[in-house]
């Protein structure tokens, strides 16, 4: 198993460069390893001793992953400090989980709170996925999403509340994070659009009719919307980025 781990790592990781640095280097193996026997003596019924062994794991990684979690083979939790698993969550096999993920629930309810992950699922950056759902194989979730439904198979999904962007995810490089879709500003784009077609409307209207500003009126008008064309142009051009 720590074979595989090992493995994994140097395939999914262009900085590791060798298995010792790997092994004493990165939290995120060490919690796995720390988790295996957490998780080994929880299913025993041992009282007390897996929930400290979590607590140390957490304490030396800055990850913290409930014994009773269920955890694949060949997941790979890169850097991993904040990220947080929870009691009755599943991550499937050859999963990549990123720093600050949670996988979380919404409430005190008993039972299957957690979510479930598919294979070969990339959760980014900072990325919640709360309650008992379902989140299918090879599916993309970007960095900051909150996803709170279930998530088909071979999907990408991004923003808060986390929306379905593409399906039919290729094999393409899961670590492309920059080349996933920004929603957000595809609908307020096509919102500018629109209000920028309808004073264009507004403004034949008024040529029809006759009506016409005073000069000091044009050029006020003319200001206000130059600025906020040039402050919209650049919140969707990414300023500040």
């Amino acid at each position: 198993m720590l074979l595989t781990d090992l493995r994994t790592i140097s395939e999914r990781d262009p900085a590791a460069r060798n298995w010792l640095e790997v092994l004493f280097c990165y939290p995120g193996l060490q919690a796995l390893l720390f988790h295996r026997l957490a998780h080994r003596l929880h299913k025993m019924g041992m009282p007390f001793i897996p929930r400290l062994i979590s607590h140390l794991s957490r304490f030396f990684t800055g990850i913290e992953i409930h014994p009773g979690a269920v955890i694949g083979k060949s997941v790979f939790i890169d850097h991993g400090m904040g990220v947080v698993i929870g009691e009755t969550a599943i991550v499937g096999d050859h999963a990549l989980i990123y720093q600050g993920v949670t996988l979380g629930g919404t409430g005190k309810e008993s039972g299957k709170r957690h979510p479930t992950l598919g294979s070969h699922v990339v959760v980014g950056a900072g990325a919640k996925v709360l309650g008992n759902i379902q989140i299918g194989d090879r599916v993309r979730i970007g960095a900051g999403s909150v996803v709170l439904r279930d998530v088909p198979s071979n999907c990408t999904v991004v923003g808060i509340p986390g929306r379905v962007t593409r399906q039919n995810n290729s094999n393409g490089d899961v670590l492309a994070h920059g080349k996933l879709r920004d929603v957000e500003a595809e609908v307020i784009r096509a919102l500018f659009e629109r209000v920028k077609n309808l004073e264009k409307q507004l403004e034949q209207l008024h040529t029809e009719s006759n009506f016409s500003l005073t000069q000091v009126d044009t050029e006020e008008l003319d200001s206000i919307n130059g600025n906020s064309d040039r402050v919209i142009e650049e919140f969707l051009d990414g300023a500040g980025i």
